[in-house]
Parts: C-alpha cells; structure tokens; sequence
C-alpha cells in the first residue's frame, strides 16, 4: 500500500520544474515593477534635508559634552531616515562617531583650517543607497576661496562651504547641495558671505535643482539673509513650507538663553525646482542634555517633474 502513495520519477521531475518557473516569473514580476518605478527620470522625487550644528567637543561643556549627545544624535538621523545631512562645527573624532553609527552614510568635507582634517568640518552627509555624489569641492569664505584656511574680511575665524552634486540613483536626476557656516562675529563677513556663496552656487550649479544648509548666524531679516532671499536664487524653506512644526528660534545654548532672546539662525533654502512639504525644527531634551545648543532642523522636499 505504502508503494502506492510514493510520486513516480516523472512527478518527481515535473514538480521542481513548476516550482522553478514561478519562482522565475515572480523575480521578473519585481525586476519590471522596480524598472518601472526607477526609470523616468522626469518623475517628482521626494526626500528629507536636514542642517545640523552638532556643537564642537568642547570638554568645558560639561553634562552637555559630545560623548553623551552622539548616540541620540545619530539616532535621530536614522530613525527619520534623512538623505541628505548638512552638519556644522563637527571635528573629526566628531566624524568617525557619526560614520561609525550611520554605516548607511557617506560624507565629503575637510577640517576648515587646513583643508584636511584640522579644525572643524562643514560635513555633508549621504545615504549612499540612493545618491551619489558625482562631483565635490569646498571653498573658503574669504578674498581667496580657493586657498584653504584662509579667512575672509572681519571674520573672528576660517569659513567654509563643502558641496557636491548629486545623482539620485533610481531617477537619474542630478542636484546641487550647499553647505556652510558663517561667521559669528564680522558683519562684512556674513555680508560678504553671502554674495560670494551665490556667486559659487551660479558658478558650479548651473540650472541644477539647488540646497543650501547652514547655521547663518544671522536672523531671517538680516542683511545676509535679505541678500540670499532677494537673489531670486532661492527661498527660505520654513516660509515656504505647507506645515511647519516646533519652535521659531533654533539656537538655545542648551537651554540657557532666555525663550524670548532665542534666534532663528539655522536656514535651509531651496530653489525654485523644489516643494517644501514640511518643515520641522526638532527642540527635544535628551536625558540632562540637548541634541546640541542648536535645533536640528528637518525639511522633506519634492523635485518637481515639470522644473527639470
């Protein structure tokens, strides 16, 4: 009876054969449908922009000191899944932590004191799954951009913008990420500043889609600003946003200056090619501490199809 119920060689064969051609049809069932969702490179593409001063490792900071903000820190930029992370203040110890907790992330940047690893970098950061950077470069915000550490008009300290052009893998499409940091004491700087980073985002953007990240240390109605605003390069991300969230100051000083004496000096501006969905400034106490004394401030945009 037993023999019976045994498949004979025939089904035996037949049965892996079936198994087999399904198996073949639902991988080119996925192969097609992830073509299909990849290969126009004129489709909307949304992502998530964050600007970040991360406040340097600064031993005198005491309960506020960087060993007990860097796992919160790149926590949070996991757990919002950002894609493209422009950070300030960031020294290289700073830098190994971030990448040895964000194995997801590249980066491009330089120490701004000597083009290598002294001093603190303007660090862009990327999802390397779905961008590339296709090409890169730092300027200093001086006289003499092209010559690092050199430092411009009456700033108190080196200045630096890193960018890089990016290819967003599964469209194709191409953008152009600004990142710096002005200066926190000389009024020429800031001014002069700002009319040289629009100069370089013409000069190495082109017509490309364009951000710009950075701590300004200027407030929304200041000159600076005004001059970047007034351009009709860019716009201001929280006054464009369709839903706005958290504070209107971003600098606190972990929670020492007064509410009503706290600052918006935190920018992430956006060419005419993006939407901006939403806008998040992200104040949240982290045990004793903060993610730093600045807010890190969230954006997630839309490229549009129709603004190549």
């Amino acid at each position: 009876m037993g023999e019976k119920n045994q498949p004979s060689p025939a089904e035996t064969r037949t049965c892996p054969r079936i198994l087999n051609s399904i198996l073949l049809l639902a991988l080119l069932l996925i192969f097609l449908f992830e073509l299909a969702c990849s290969s126009d490179p004129s489709g909307d593409i949304e992502l998530k922009v964050m600007t970040f001063n991360v406040r340097f490792d600064n031993p005198a900071d005491g309960q506020h000191n960087w060993k007990f903000r860097r796992e919160a820190g790149a926590r949070l930029i996991q757990t919002l899944r950002v894609d493209l992370l422009g950070t300030q203040e960031v020294l290289k110890n700073q830098l190994e932590d971030f990448l040895d907790r964000l194995p997801g992330y590249g980066y491009i940047g330089v120490g701004r004191e000597d083009g290598r690893t002294a001093g603190e970098y303007n660090a862009v950061f990327y999802l390397k799954e779905r961008f590339l950077p296709t090409s890169s470069g730092n300027f200093w915000l001086s006289r003499t951009p092209e010559i690092p550490g050199s430092r411009g008009w009456d700033a108190a300290c080196e200045r630096i913008v890193t960018w890089a052009i990016f290819r967003e893998k599964r469209s194709g499409r191409n953008l152009a990420f600004f990142n710096t940091h002005f200066d926190h004491v000389g009024q020429e700087a800031r001014r002069e500043s700002a009319g040289l980073l629009l100069n370089k985002i013409k000069e190495l953007a082109g017509n490309l889609p364009v951000i710009v990240s950075g701590d300004f240390n200027a407030p929304p109605d200041s000159e600076p600003v005004r001059i970047l605003l007034e351009s009709g390069l860019l716009a201001d991300s929280r006054s464009s946003a369709a839903v706005v969230a958290g504070p209107s100051w971003s600098f606190h000083g972990f929670g020492r200056v007064p509410e009503e004496q706290r600052l918006l000096i935190d920018f992430i501006f956006t060419s005419s090619h993006f939407l901006v969905l939403e806008y998040q400034n992200i104040f949240e106490e982290i045990g004793d501490t903060y993610y730093s004394d600045h807010n890190p401030v969230l954006v997630k945009l839309r490229l549009m199809a129709d603004r190549p």
